[in-house]
Formats: structure tokens, sequence, C-alpha cells
């Protein structure tokens, strides 16, 4: 075995510049690539005595591919050296690739290499900012290559519609369908950024999927709100879900919310006088930020015992800062050590919202004090501990609504 460049070695190397994008790049008129040497590592002085035959062996191979053979690619650059007891002898030290036409030869991709100039002149006749674009994202311009009649049908009608205050399933492009656009958000709005002016995209929004309808002025799908009365009903309904302005304009007559991340903890929860229970969403407390009504009630937040339980809970804070953390507790967590499972990927960030008890915790956890990623779900703390924190709500004081003092074991946020 040597590590002399070998034929396969020099394809791998035309590859690589061509999903690096460089080829594009001097099909359309940019780097001057050829001819293109590519050096070559081959035997030394010393390989060849003790080598030869291998070396002899490896020019053979190296002049099977090369157009002094008839076939399109490289051909070779030698250089003749005097050795002491072989005479003289060529070695080959580069190979050359003196058109566009051999490199994409080399590497079957004559082609696709004409298919990305065509679609390159249709982008940059479309739209003229985009002229450059292709250059910079070849590969992308070839993924999508079925698709741009209708990208630029998409982009035609937003350039023409700028900010339409309207969802996206109304654009009207023929042949193109909402799933289409919603497919293919990103590209789109890579895009969008090249061709709009600056003074119709809303810089506020987040780049990309995320926020690509408030950021080119599309209407958002509303976000839900789903909760369930814990005590009576509203017009004969218990379980609802509602658009996040319509439970902001709500403003329900009960003195706790509960809010709690897992869907079978949320249909069983406790039946609790004067309450109400949220299903959550993760990090997404957006559309709950609206009910400004909700700072006039007690809240209870109930999530993973993990470092990312405590994350949500530290951003929930961040829009209702007097949120209490529910069953979130070092005493939950001991208790239910048999059925502790791990955290894929923890978070290590500083979180300045947590009550001492809960950051001396999720110290624990972050450092792995109590094992490595240690986590536990919600839906394995028992439904006897979790009826028994509850069991006080509407009678208690603050300080006994936690049930850590039911069992003996301090609290985690006394409230005062």
């Amino acid at each position: 075995m040597t590590d002399w460049t070998t034929a396969a070695d020099i394809r791998r190397r035309v590859q690589r510049e061509w999903e690096r994008g460089r080829l594009f790049a001097a099909s359309l008129g940019g780097e001057a690539l050829y001819p293109w040497r590519i050096p070559l590592k081959g035997p030394t002085a010393a390989n060849l005595a003790e080598q030869f035959d291998a070396a002899r062996q490896w020019i053979r191979a190296l002049a099977e591919g090369t157009k002094e053979e008839g076939k399109p690619g490289y051909r070779l650059e030698y250089q003749e050296i005097n050795h002491r007891q072989l005479g003289r002898n060529r070695l080959p030290v580069a190979a050359w690739l003196d058109t566009e036409g051999d490199a994409l030869a080399l590497i079957g991709k004559r082609r696709e290499a004409q298919r990305f100039r065509e679609l390159a002149v249709t982008i940059a006749q479309a739209f003229p900012p985009l002229q450059g674009w292709p250059s910079k994202r070849p590969l992308r311009v070839l993924e999508h290559a079925e698709d741009w009649p209708g990208l630029l049908g998409v982009l035609r009608w937003i350039a023409e519609n700028p900010r339409p205050n309207m969802y996206l399933r109304q654009i009207d492009v023929p042949g193109v369908h909402s799933k289409f656009i919603e497919r293919h958000r990103a590209l789109l709005g890579e895009l969008l950024e090249l061709i709009l002016p600056a003074d119709v995209i809303d810089a506020t929004a987040p780049s990309g999927v995320a926020g690509f309808e408030r950021r080119y002025g599309f209407r958002c799908r509303p976000a839900s709100i789903r909760f369930r009365l814990l005590d009576g009903t509203l017009q004969g309904l218990t379980d609802l879900s509602v658009p996040g302005e319509e439970f902001a304009r709500l403003e329900l007559p009960v003195n706790r919310v509960f809010i709690t991340e897992n869907e079978i903890n949320f249909l069983a929860f406790p039946r609790v006088p004067d309450s109400l229970v949220i299903f959550g969403a993760g990090y997404g407390f957006e559309a709950l930020a609206e009910a400004s009504w909700l700072k006039q009630r007690d809240v209870f937040y109930w999530g993973d015992i993990d470092t990312h339980g405590f994350a949500i809970l530290d951003q929930l804070r961040g829009h209702f800062p007097h949120v209490h953390s529910l069953l979130m507790d070092r005493a939950s967590l001991l208790a239910h050590r048999a059925l502790w499972g791990r955290e894929d990927t923890p978070t290590q960030r500083e979180l300045s919202r947590l009550h001492a008890d809960e950051a001396g915790l999720y110290d624990d956890l972050r450092h792995d004090r109590l094992g490595p990623a240690v986590r536990l779900e919600q839906e394995r703390i028992g439904f006897a501990w979790v009826q028994a924190a509850l069991a006080d709500f509407g009678t208690a004081t603050p300080w006994q609504r936690q049930v850590g003092l039911r069992y003996g074991y301090p609290p985690i946020d006394a409230v005062t």
C-alpha cells in the first residue's frame, strides 16, 4: 500500500471542486480555472530503488486514464530524474485538465453542467439581482431543477404584491399550490432577500422558515391555545382550543392556571376548584403572552425535571415573572428514581429567573451531579403524587401549595 496519487484520487479532487461550486463558477465566467494543474504525489528516488515494479504499475495505471489513450480527461506532466542505480526515468508529477469538458467528462457531469448553465441564464433573466446567486449556490440550483418555473412564479407574484396581508394559500400562481410554497420557504426566503426592497421586509422577524410569513407580510396561521376548565364548564364545554388572540380576550373567571407540557397529563389533570389547565407548547409562549389577564392569576408550570424543563420555566417567567413551578422539585425527582431517563441534548446555559431551589437542582442536572443527563419526564410522576400536590389548592396558604411540605421535604419556591 502506498499513498501515491491514483486516477481515482484525481477524480475525487475534481468531484470535491464540483461540490464546492468551483467548476460552476468557472463555467459562468468567474475564475479562470483551465488549464487546471493538479499536483501528484508519487514515488521518491528512494522508493524507486525499493519498489521499482510498483512504481511502473503506478505510472501505467495513471497513463490509462489520460487523453493520450483516447479518453477525455487529464494529460500527465512528467519530470525526468536521474537515479544513481536505475538511470534516467520519467515520473508523472501533475495531471492537467485542459478544458471544462475534460473535467466534466472525468466525473460524468456534462449533462448536469449544461442544465445548470441553462437554469442560471433563466434565473438571471427573470430577476437580474439574482445574476450572481447561481454560481454561489450551484448545487442548490440543480437540486431544485424541476421546481424553478414555480419558484420564479412565486417570486414574481410576491415582488408584484409586496406585503399582501394574506395567507400563503391565497397566492394565485398557475401550477403552484400552497404546499409547494410551504415546502420551499427556506429557498424562497433566501431569494426574496435579494430581490425585494429593504422597506418591504420586516427585519424584526427571523429569516428562514420560522419567520417567513411575518418577514414578508403574509398572515400567519394563528397559534391555538388548548385549555380545560377544571371546575365547571364554559357554555357546556370543558376542553377547548381557541386562537391565541381570542384566548387573550376571554379573561376567564378563574383564580388559578396550570400549564403542563404532556397531553395525557393535560387530559387527566385532577379536578381543582376555580382553575383551568393549559396544554403547553414547549418553548413557544408568544401566543400565551398576549393574555395579559394571566398576570392577575396564580400561574403554575409543570414540566419535565431536566435541563430543558427548567429552561422552559425560565422562558415562561420572561412573560409572567410570578409563575410558580409545580412538581419540578428535588423530592419529586428522588421519589421516582426508578423511572429516570436520559436527556438527549442537555442545555448548559445560565438561567437567571429560577428560584434558589430550582437553580440548585438545575445546576445538579446540568453538571451531572445526580448521574449522566438525568431526566424525569412529567408523565412518569405517580398520579397519587400529583393528586397530593393539588389537594390543598383553594384552602391552603401559598406556602402549603407545594407538594414538598405535604411529604415532609422543603418546598422549592416559597410564595410570600
